[in-house]
């Protein structure tokens, strides 16, 4: 009986939210207008897409080698900082990694924040860079080089990669500005409705803290809360096999996936100096083969029954 008492409280205070609306746009349209269009402006701020501000380049040292590339973006969804002594909220795009033929394996990472962030530090940024450099450390749980590169652009970062790695979805532009003069009350409130519901889909990612400034000196920032998912690292076996006379002639990798139910799910990438598995947001591993060898006779084979994959490749 609680949950019905409460759903009744809630449709009397809609019932009573509708009547208020009604009066003052019967009794005051000016206010009424002023009020919609407020509701309107800002709901259209939220539904903007995330913008690329500076893209950075640097290092991975460990525990593999290769090129992270973080795309620090704008973003009003994300809110703003009130208080310097408060979590700063960051949102966080779903990492992607790939392989490029002259600099091998890399890794893409978008953090998003509040377009007043960016505007505060507009002469000098590089305290968001080392900001961002020390978030992508903690959450990838990879050692990087403190040094980077700004560059003007960097792999994957159109808007269409940026929007769907920030989970943003593009709402129905709208041909022109509403007359809400001429409009009821609940049409205004589905269109405003519209616009800010995919605020609500839309989680912060990561929170990083600001310490005040006698408190520089240890942990300047410290991850709060996340939703970002850390892949774990499968068991694995590889292995260089030789032939009766002891030559090298293949390399076989064997790898644990007990969460894993089929080939499907995987993402292998193969190259003659190393291999990539992904499973999104389960497995990640990758490694530097004990061989050169010819990419082009990989194979792989997934026992469904053990969840175990077999990639085999021979030695150049």
């Amino acid at each position: 009986m609680a949950s019905i008492g409460s759903a009744e409280d809630v449709l009397r205070q809609v019932d009573q939210f509708w009547s208020m609306l009604d009066d003052l746009c019967e009794n005051d349209p000016a206010v009424y207008r002023k009020f919609m269009e407020t509701q309107m402006k800002e709901g259209a701020e939220y539904s903007a897409p995330p913008m690329l501000d500076s893209c950075l380049c640097t290092e991975i040292l460990g525990p593999m080698k290769g090129l992270l590339y973080i795309n620090i973006c704008s973003w009003k969804r994300v809110p703003a900082l009130q208080d310097p002594s408060r979590p700063l909220p960051v949102c966080a795009g779903k990492l992607e990694t790939d392989t490029d033929e002259g600099q091998g394996a890399y890794t893409v990472m978008d953090v998003a924040l509040n377009p007043a962030v960016l505007q505060d530090s507009k002469e000098d940024k590089a305290e968001v860079y080392m900001m961002a450099l020390s978030f992508a450390q903690q959450q990838l749980g990879m050692t990087l080089s403190q040094q980077y590169t700004l560059i003007s652009s960097g792999p994957k970062n159109s808007p269409d990669d940026l929007h769907r790695r920030l989970g943003f979805r593009q709402c129905p532009k709208v041909s022109k500005q509403p007359d809400t003069a001429s409009q009821t009350p609940a049409a205004l409130i589905r269109q405003i409705s519209s616009l800010r519901s995919e605020k609500q889909d839309v989680d912060t990612a990561a929170q990083i803290i600001r310490r005040p400034a006698e408190h520089k000196k240890k942990d300047l920032i410290q991850v709060i809360s996340t939703s970002f998912v850390q892949p774990q690292k499968p068991e694995y076996q590889l292995e260089v096999k030789t032939d009766t006379a002891g030559v090298p002639r293949s390399v076989e990798l064997t790898v644990e996936l007990p969460k894993v139910c089929s080939m499907s799910d995987c993402q292998l990438r193969i190259s003659k100096d190393d291999v990539l598995l992904e499973v999104e947001d389960v497995y990640y591993l990758l490694l530097e083969f004990p061989k050169t060898v010819s990419e082009d006779t990989a194979s792989a084979i997934f026992n469904k029954k053990k969840r175990r994959l077999t990639v085999r490749v021979d030695v150049l």
